[in-house]
C-alpha cells in the first residue's frame, strides 16, 4: 500500500510543473490519498482476559481465576501456564474449562507480599505475558490506638498514634486524622502528615486557645474502614518547647569535681505567663550512659559535684513548661539540648582523695573521723541536708602501699556514681 504512495509521489515529482493557481488544489488532493489509510489503522486486541480482575481477598481465602484467550489469537488452553510474582504454579493447580481458556486454583492465600498486589500472570507457551491482574490479601485496618499530642510554643499541634494491635494488613492503608473544637465547629482534615514519623500528622496553624479539641484517627483500605476513640484537650495542657539555648558548661575554679552549668530560658515562651522546670543530664567522654539530675527546679544554673577530676564531661539540658495561663496539667518535655563539653580540673599533688581518716583513741575503741581536704569548703547536699564547713587541717599524701588505700579507693568509686545539683551557687 505505502509502496503505491511511493510511486505516485516518484511520478508527481516527474510530472510537468503545474500551474501556480492549481497547487492548493494537487496538494489537498495529496493529502486525501494519504491521511485515510492512516486513520483507518486500529489498535491490536489484548491477547487474553483475567477473571477476576484485581480482586481483594482476606487472608486464608481460596481463590479460582481463568485465563481466556482472545479468538484472534492462535492459542490452545494447552498452550497456557500461570505464575504467581514470578513464581510458575504447579500445573496440578490448572483445569482447562474450554478450548482456549485455562484456570488455576489457590488456596489458602498469604498477605500480600507488597502493597501493590500480588502480581498473578497468565503466560503463553513460550513465556510471552498474555494478561495478568493484581492479587490484594490481607486484613481490614484495626482502630488506631495511642493518640499522643504536642504543640509547640502554642503555634502548631502535632499528633502520633499506632496502627492496631496487630498492626500490619498486608494492604495499602490510609491514616485520616481529624479533629473539631469540642462544642461548636465542623470537622476538619490534618493536611501535613509524617512530620513525626508514619503514623502522624501536624496542624500548622490556626489553633483555637482555652478551648478543648476532639481528635480521632480514622484508618481505611481495600478491606473496611476503623475508626480511633476520641481524644480530648486543650493546647495549654499539651505545650512542649525548644531546648535551653547558650548552654555553657565551666569549671568551679580548682575545685576537681566540679562543673558549673548555665543556660537561657526558652525565648519562644518569654511573652507568656508560665513557669519551667529544667532536667540535666551528662557522662563523660567515653561512655555512652547518661546520668540525670532531676531536682533541678525553674532555675537556670546548676553546680554538678562528685565528679571524676581531670575528666571531659558531656552536658544537656532541657526544659518542661508547665502553668500556662494557669494550666494544672504537666508540660511536656522538650528534647535535649546539643552537647555541651568540658573538663574538670586535675588533681594536684600526690594521692590524695577526698577524706583521710584521723584516729584518736578513746580507751579500748577507736573512733574513726573522716577529715574533709581543704579547699572543698562548699555546702554539700547529703541525704537532704547541708552538711557545716569544714576547718579539717591539711592533708599529706598517703604513702604508696599504705593499707588504707584499698578502702578509699572504694570510696572513690561510690562518689563517682554521685552527683548533686547545688542550687544557689555562682
Amino acid at each position: 500500500m505505502y509502496l503505491s504512495y511511493l510511486r505516485r509521489t516518484t511520478n508527481a515529482l516527474k510530472s510537468p510543473k503545474p500551474d501556480p493557481k492549481d497547487i492548493p488544489k494537487a496538494i489537498f488532493t495529496s493529502l486525501i490519498d494519504v491521511v485515510p489509510p492512516l486513520l483507518s489503522v486500529s489498535p491490536a486486541a489484548d491477547p487474553a482476559v483475567i477473571s477476576p480482575q484485581d480482586p481483594t481477598l482476606l487472608i486464608g481465602s481460596s481463590l479460582v481465576a481463568t485465563c481466556t484467550v482472545s479468538p484472534d489469537f492462535p492459542l490452545k488452553a494447552e498452550d497456557l501456564y500461570w505464575t504467581l510474582n514470578g513464581r510458575r504454579l504447579p500445573a496440578a493447580s490448572y483445569a482447562a474449562l474450554g478450548p482456549s481458556t485455562l484456570s488455576v486454583a489457590l488456596a489458602r492465600l498469604n498477605g500480600s507480599r507488597q502493597q501493590s498486589g500480588d502480581n498473578l500472570v497468565c503466560h503463553s507457551r513460550d513465556g510471552g505475558i498474555l494478561a495478568g491482574s493484581c492479587l490484594y490479601v490481607g486484613l481490614p485496618p484495626e482502630k488506631p490506638v495511642n493518640i499522643t499530642c504536642w504543640s509547640k510554643n502554642m503555634k502548631d499541634l502535632t499528633c502520633k498514634w499506632a496502627p492496631g494491635t496487630e498492626g500490619e494488613t498486608f494492604l495499602h492503608t490510609n491514616y485520616t486524622l481529624k479533629y473539631k473544637l469540642r462544642w461548636y465547629g465542623r470537622d476538619n482534615t490534618c493536611q501535613e502528615y509524617h512530620t513525626a514519623g508514619p503514623y502522624s500528622c501536624r496542624i500548622p496553624k490556626d489553633l483555637a486557645l482555652f478551648t478543648p479539641y476532639e481528635i480521632w484517627v480514622e484508618a481505611s483500605n481495600r478491606l473496611g474502614v476503623a475508626v480511633s476513640d476520641v481524644v480530648m484537650l486543650d493546647i495549654l495542657n499539651v505545650v512542649t518547647t525548644d531546648p535551653p539555648s547558650d548552654v555553657h558548661v565551666s569549671r568551679v575554679g580548682d575545685l576537681e569535681d566540679q562543673l558549673s552549668v548555665r543556660w537561657s530560658s526558652p525565648p519562644a515562651l518569654k511573652d507568656f505567663l508560665f513557669q519551667a522546670k529544667y532536667q540535666i543530664q551528662y557522662r563523660v567522654e567515653d561512655s555512652s550512659e547518661w546520668k540525670v539530675v532531676d531536682d533541678v527546679g525553674n532555675q537556670t544554673s546548676c553546680r554538678l559535684a562528685g565528679l571524676r577530676p581531670g575528666t571531659v564531661y558531656f552536658v544537656q539540658v532541657r526544659c518542661n513548661p508547665f502553668g500556662i495561663y494557669g494550666s494544672k496539667k504537666a508540660g511536656i518535655w522538650s528534647d535535649w539540648s546539643n552537647p555541651t563539653a568540658a573538663s574538670t580540673p586535675r588533681s594536684g599533688g600526690g594521692f590524695l582523695y577526698p577524706f583521710q581518716p584521723v584516729l584518736k583513741k578513746r580507751g579500748r575503741e577507736d573512733d574513726a573521723h573522716l577529715a574533709k581536704v581543704p579547699g572543698r569548703l562548699h555546702r554539700e547536699r547529703v541525704g537532704g541536708e547541708r552538711g557545716p564547713r569544714s576547718t579539717s587541717r591539711p592533708l599529706q599524701p598517703f604513702p604508696r602501699g599504705h593499707p588504707s588505700l584499698n578502702f578509699f579507693r572504694i570510696v572513690l568509686e561510690v562518689l563517682e556514681n554521685f552527683a548533686d545539683c547545688l542550687n544557689g551557687f555562682n
